[in-house]
């Protein structure tokens, strides 16, 4: 566990001992300064992200981009691949360069830029600000744990996790009403107005943080490896030149009436598959890390591999779901349309509800078993299927309004989304948990980093697979998702390789007092939008 830095003040911590109760925390005020950032980080985002494949799909007559429905969800795919693959970057530069505060403070204020130019009337700044609001969230995610995690010196394996489980429970509220104002204000007025809501929220957000930063001392929040000046200065001079790059490639696009969608989509589709790959080979091969880290690394592809899958499907919720819900969906209760975006806060409620459920079976239902944990595959395997069941739902829902020739339930998007959000209760705390228990000191915020490196990766790859839907029936498109979350749930491994913390299974099996801290309260995990 990270100690508090030298000359800071460990009183404004909070010191949970075995014998403190939990709740102590929710007393202290450096929870509500990272609660209430992150509450209105996740505002904006779901807020935004309820709208954007439906402006990008709406016609031009009506103030959207007019794109077919295939290219919108490319789109979508690549904006959710992007903003997790900024989380390495992101963690990387909380770690060596700014210091997980100033990272996260120069998150938010990017955020909050993004959305501001999101809310202008030109397709230009929609696109400036789509980048921005990736950038941004790249910075933050990876460094608000870090520094929750540091928050907590006196707390043991279990207080820790379980201070992450209440943390991420209580911040879904805003990730439910996001989607409600936002979807209000775009389907109904106009649709900068909505990204404008988000970016009035994002600012909220970076002003209540410089007003509780001083809470935070009790965090080490520089950098934890920082730089050496030589390397700091090429740093430096490589930022400034790729910036340059960046701007004359806008200009030249500007010049020539806008670059070409669709090659900038497959080129960033690429980008988002190819550097998890290169990343992991760098690790691995490098002599950054000794031995035993690296051999955490190894572990970790039991946790990447399979999350890959997960996450391409959950990269669907924003883009196919959407088209569902515009589409295929009955919205008329009591004579009112629902807005199609509203749905998106369906997801959200059903993870702050089931939340609790799923963090007693954890404890009650034998996640440890005779003092030794139960697989990861396991895990992975019942949460795939959870997702290939709700995908199975929609796939129905779509084939029975392909042969009604109209609208059916909205049940059926509603059951569909609370599979997958069991799906997401089940399958992706475990990485984050493990990520927090095992990073290595100094390598905090870029194994945080890596941990989203495989929703990246499943985002682009399900952004760029959403194109189907232009040449094959939405039916079977959603059931080609079931079908293969199914055999690979049924395939996983179990018990295959070296954990994520490097002990082998045969360690695994010792007693829990004869292993390592990092392995002894590994089973119950923070209930995480991941995203």
């Amino acid at each position: 566990m990270t100690t508090p830095a030298p000359g800071t003040a460990p009183d404004r911590a909070t010191e949970l001992s075995p014998g403190r109760p939990l709740r102590s925390m929710f007393r202290e005020r450096w929870f509500s300064t990272l609660f209430l950032t992150d509450m209105w980080e996740r505002f904006s985002f779901y807020g935004m992200q309820a709208l954007l494949f439906l402006y990008a799909t709406a016609p031009r007559t009506e103030g959207g981009l007019g794109m077919p429905d295939g290219t919108a969800g490319a789109l979508f795919g690549l904006y959710i691949s992007a903003s997790f693959l900024a989380a390495m970057p992101g963690g990387w530069l909380g770690d060596r360069v700014l210091g997980t505060h100033r990272a996260m403070l120069t998150g938010a204020v990017v955020i909050a830029a993004g959305h501001a130019c999101m809310a202008v009337p030109a397709q230009t700044a929609f696109y400036i600000g789509l980048m921005l609001v990736a950038c941004g969230t790249g910075l933050l995610k990876p460094n608000l744990p870090v520094i929750f995690d540091q928050m907590n010196p006196g707390a043991t394996s279990a207080q820790r996790q379980a201070a992450f489980s209440l943390f991420y429970m209580s911040v879904q509220v805003s990730a439910l009403i996001g989607p409600l104002v936002t979807g209000a204000l775009g389907e109904r007025v106009a649709w900068h107005l909505g990204f404008g809501a988000a970016a009035v929220g994002m600012v909220f957000g970076v002003l209540q943080y410089l007003h509780g930063a001083s809470t935070l001392r009790g965090a080490r929040t520089g950098p934890s490896r920082p730089l050496p000046p030589e390397s700091m200065r090429r740093l430096v001079r490589v930022a400034w030149g790729v910036a340059a790059l960046a701007v004359l490639f806008a200009a030249g696009a500007l010049t020539m009436g806008g670059a070409a969608l669709h090659p900038v989509l497959a080129l960033c589709g690429l980008g988002s598959l190819a550097a998890p790959v290169w990343y992991f080979r760098r690790l691995l091969r490098g002599g950054e890390l000794p031995g035993v880290e690296r051999a955490r690394v190894r572990g970790y592809l039991r946790v990447f591999v399979p999350s890959v899958l997960f996450w391409a499907m959950f990269g669907q919720l924003g883009s196919v779901f959407s088209l569902f819900a515009r589409e295929h969906t009955d919205r008329t209760v009591a004579g009112f349309l629902v807005p199609a975006s509203w749905f998106q806060s369906a997801h959200p409620l059903f993870l702050l509800l089931l939340a609790p459920l799923f963090a007693w079976l954890w404890l009650r239902a034998g996640v440890r078993r005779g003092g030794v944990r139960r697989g990861g595959g396991r895990k992975f395997a019942v949460g795939l299927g959870f997702a290939a069941a709700g995908f199975a739902v929609l796939a129905a829902g779509a084939w029975f309004a392909d042969g009604s020739g109209g609208p059916v339930s909205p049940l059926w998007l509603l059951v569909a989304f609370l599979w997958v959000a069991c799906g997401e209760l089940v399958f992706g705390p475990v990485g984050l948990s493990t990520t927090a228990e095992t990073a290595p000191e100094g390598h905090r915020g870029r194994m945080m980093g890596l941990f989203y490196l495989g929703a990246a990766l499943g985002a682009g790859l399900g952004g760029q697979l959403s194109r189907l839907v232009q040449v094959v029936p939405l039916w079977g498109y959603l059931a080609g998702f079931a079908v293969v979350a199914a055999v690979a749930a049924v395939f996983l491994p179990h018990e295959t390789g070296p954990s994520a913390d490097g002990t082998s299974e045969s360690e695994r099996g010792r007693p829990a007092e004869q292993r390592p801290e990092s392995d002894v309260e590994l089973d119950w995990t923070p209930p995480q939008a991941t995203r």
